[in-house]
């Protein structure tokens, strides 16, 4: 039996992270296997709760993923845990749909989890009470069992607000976080920084604990949690294939991998070498290369540096390596990028030079079909994904019918079409999650093993 409990705001920046990062490191500072998920198509988040909870994060997606493998993949994953605990996005209610699908609330109705509601405070008391009873009323399916304060900024403050909750709502409130004089988590223009690129997240998750064990009532939450029947956790028992080598560029540069996409690929037989592109001199031998999205633009002079690996991975590709790129690793195989006048040269795979832009070119969730051959798709395929990207095209030569991937849904590269070709190598902006679109690992791990044997 394991307890969960959904940590939701009212919007974004209602302070959830720091609740439910501050609960997981807390509670498994007390000793409790605490399992992390994040709703949403979320990698900095997730890599936070992560590294909290010390295990694994899992993304939970109603629009990625259907119910069924929704629920399967939370029941699963709180195998063995004590305490599950989902952390929403956006606002409780706020989804792809004005009747609120795919919201966190959904999220909570479908795997009936309860909510924990944390509500930021600035400017307002008795207000704040008829926020929480308006979440209560609009669906009552949504079990709100508490609520958290946050931005409090004195002891009348949070008396006025705490009196004015219980008495309109009946609701506990089970925590108040005072105004902090610094952000906890480090923000930059991008929004939260990865714990990657932060060379103070230990001391962040030391403040997050103290944090929570200071202003949470972590024992009346627990009490709150619900009480959910785990489902045996199958085990990443590769099926019986020849393993491959399957390389990960890993570092501060490259850092969006979900779980599930990792643990897919093992699945179906690899061996995971994760590899420091800032770091190291050369591609290792591989049977595939799979190159996740992050921030290459944060550290291009240090990618742009290390020549003799991007030597490498230029003629892996040249001769045949299977590469999947996702947004940053497109970037990075392209030829080079642009920031404030000075230009880094990139790997080259593909003759593109990228700029940044200060406002999103691409966000939220999209909708492919394969139209042009490729080696990981079937033609005719639809894949949901998901985008966000500040990078420009500054010039690229080639033309968008040779793009093998037909947008439904976002943005893509150009012209509505997405998926650069060469060779073994597809490059496309779209990021997908591997339980919604399970043919990825498949027709990865098939290209891999079908290259691998024309070597031998």
């Amino acid at each position: 039996m394991t307890k969960a409990i959904v940590v939701a705001g009212l919007s974004g920046g209602s302070g959830k992270s720091v609740v439910a990062v501050g609960l997981t490191v807390a509670l498994a500072r007390r000793g409790k296997r605490v399992v992390p998920f994040k709703k949403g198509p979320d990698y900095i988040d997730a890599g936070w709760m992560k590294l909290a909870a010390h295990r694994n994060c899992y993304n939970l997606d109603p629009y990625l993923m259907d119910e069924e493998a929704v629920e399967k993949s939370f029941l699963e994953n709180c195998d063995g845990a004590d305490i599950a605990i989902i952390e929403g996005n956006r606002g409780l209610y706020d989804g792809v749909t004005s009747d609120g699908g795919y919201s966190t609330a959904e999220l909570a109705i479908s795997l009936r989890v309860p909510v924990l509601l944390v509500v930021n405070c600035t400017k307002t008391t008795r207000t704040v009470a008829a926020m929480v009873l308006g979440c209560m009323e609009l669906d009552k399916r949504v079990d709100i069992r508490g609520v958290v304060l946050n931005q409090i900024g004195t002891k009348r403050h949070q008396s006025i607000v705490t009196q004015a909750i219980e008495k309109y709502t009946g609701l506990p409130v089970l925590g108040a976080i005072p105004r902090m004089k610094r952000d906890i988590f480090p923000m930059r223009h991008l929004g939260v920084t990865p714990h990657q690129e932060y060379e103070g997240s230990e001391q962040a998750m030391e403040m997050l604990a103290e944090t929570a064990a200071e202003y949470l009532d972590i024992d009346r939450i627990i009490e709150v949690m619900a009480d959910v029947v785990a489902l045996p956790r199958q085990s990443c028992v590769p099926t019986q294939t020849t393993p491959l080598r399957i390389g990960l560029l890993v570092d501060a540069a490259f850092q969006f991998y979900y779980s599930e996409n990792l643990e897919a690929l093992e699945q179906q037989g690899a061996v995971l070498i994760p590899i420091n592109a800032l770091e190291e001199q050369f591609l290792p031998s591989l049977d595939g290369l799979y190159i996740g999205g992050g921030f290459p633009e944060t550290s291009a002079k240090l990618l742009a540096a290390n020549a003799s690996f991007r030597k490498s991975v230029k003629k892996a590709a040249d001769e045949g390596l299977p590469i999947y790129a996702e947004c940053g690793g497109l970037i990075y195989l392209g030829e080079s990028i642009e920031l404030d006048g000075e230009v880094f040269p990139l790997a080259g795979v593909f003759p593109i030079r990228f700029g940044m832009s200060k406002k999103p070119q691409a966000h939220g969730y999209s909708i492919f079909k394969t139209v042009g051959q490729n080696p990981f798709y079937e033609t005719g395929q639809k894949v949901k994904g998901h985008e966000f990207r500040y990078s420009t095209i500054l010039e690229w030569q080639g033309t968008s019918d040779s793009l093998v991937l037909e947008m439904q849904r976002g943005t893509g590269f150009m012209d509505g079409r997405d998926g650069l070709m060469s060779n073994n190598v597809l490059a496309l902006y779209t990021h997908i999650h591997a339980l919604g679109t399970p043919e990825w690992a498949t027709g990865f791990m098939n290209c891999c093993r079908k290259v691998s044997r024309g070597k031998n």
